[in-house]
């Protein structure tokens, strides 16, 4: 995760610190400041919507076997006693589990600060004010276009309409909340127009997402951006965060999965506002690149633990079986060792690519997609060979 916002101006945010503090690159076993991994916890698999590009593809059915309350609860106690951070309650659709409010409570007594990743229709009033009463200290809400475009990706009718009602439910109480964006080729055109949204309604925080060829996804990686395009919506990313700051209007716009935005923005910085490229550069080797497996991972609906959200295909473990703590710093599984030292095992330009050292190898799940290779270049890398020092 880049927060261009932070890269640009300055202004901080909370997860800064976890992102470009001297030692946010975390050690090799896979902690950061000391602590464990910010956790993706998929709750649940069941959504009452059918997102065209769900990396768990999930449905409106009820799915077996999931974490019971008390296997839930020790698992938050062990991820308590691993000092992870954050716990971001994710899906399906987190709200619909009968028990989250009551698992979310618990994570907030054991001193996990709650984040939620949702499609935001089912937020109304008294959801939002129950949310904000836990303490909650990040709703995310998906939406990937206007209107009947956002609907088209979601597979219902009146998504759109639901998810605003939702954010603007806490806008009105002042949770905080945001906006979650997968950029891709059917939605590219409608950057512009979610831009107009956040100033308008006053959403303080947008995530603008790469696609990861993962779950549904993986049926979409021909329809994914091109290169170029995908310069042209960082370079619209970098003007309105620049906009916003200008005009003193406080937004957070962030971008994820994709650690080639980091190294675009400093190039461009350096051709228009050299000393802050200086800034930029610093702030991106503090960060030191992609960590999926070493400052985030992921736990499934059914307690299994891995690299991350889009890399469920390669499993370490169980919590029901062994404590997350135990698993994460387990070096046994080539895959999560690699990926606490993966700067070694990458090939192509990945490899060879003079950026290395604050992209650290991109996104693994995308690169295997593609590929096969778990360890090749990651295709979605838009910068060029002459910008990589390969050519």
């Amino acid at each position: 995760m880049i927060s261009v916002t932070k890269l640009l101006s300055g202004a901080g945010h909370f997860g800064d610190s976890l992102r470009y503090s001297h030692d946010s690159r975390g050690a090799l076993h896979g902690t950061t400041h000391g602590m464990g991994p910010v956790v993706v916890w998929n709750s649940t698999r069941t959504c009452n919507l059918k997102c065209i590009h769900c990396y768990m593809e999930s449905d409106s059915v009820k799915y077996e076997n999931e974490l019971s309350t008390e296997e839930a609860k020790r698992f938050i106690d062990d991820l308590a006693e691993f000092k992870v951070p954050v716990i971001l309650f994710s899906g399906g659709e987190p709200l619909i589990r009968p028990d989250f409010f009551e698992l979310a409570e618990y994570s907030a007594s054991r001193g996990l600060r709650v984040t939620i990743s949702t499609n935001g229709t089912l937020i109304d009033k008294e959801t939002a004010q129950r949310i904000k009463d836990l303490g909650v200290g990040y709703v995310g809400i998906s939406l990937d276009g206007m209107g009947e475009k956002n609907d088209e990706f979601r597979k219902k009718k009146g998504a759109f309409d639901a998810a605003l009602r939702g954010i603007r439910n806490c806008l009105d109480i002042g949770q905080r909340v945001g906006l979650r964006f997968t950029i891709n080729r059917h939605n590219y055109a409608e950057m512009e127009n979610i831009f107009k949204l956040i100033e308008e309604e006053g959403i303080p925080r947008i995530c603008f997402y790469h696609l990861v060829y993962s779950g549904r996804g993986s049926e979409m990686m021909k329809e994914d951006v091109t290169r170029e395009e995908s310069r042209q919506a960082m370079d619209m990313i970098i003007d309105k965060t620049l906009y916003f700051h200008n005009k003193g209007i406080d937004k957070e716009i962030l971008t994820v999965d994709n650690h080639a935005d980091g190294v675009y923005t400093y190039l461009r910085m350096q051709k228009t506002d050299p000393r802050r490229a200086e800034q930029v550069w610093e702030l991106l080797r503090n960060n030191g690149g992609n960590r999926t497996g070493i400052a985030i991972g992921q736990v499934d609906n059914l307690g299994f633990v891995h690299a991350d959200q889009f890399t469920q295909n390669h499993t370490f473990g169980n919590v029901r079986e062994r404590t997350f703590g135990d698993i994460w710093t387990d070096g046994s599984h080539p895959i999560l060792a690699g990926l606490k030292d993966r700067k070694p095992l990458l090939k192509g330009r990945c490899a060879a690519c003079k950026w290395l050292s604050v992209c650290n190898g991109n996104f693994r799940a995308r690169a295997e997609a593609a590929t096969g290779d778990f360890w090749e270049s990651d295709p979605a890398c838009y910068l060029t060979d002459t910008e990589i020092g390969v050519c």
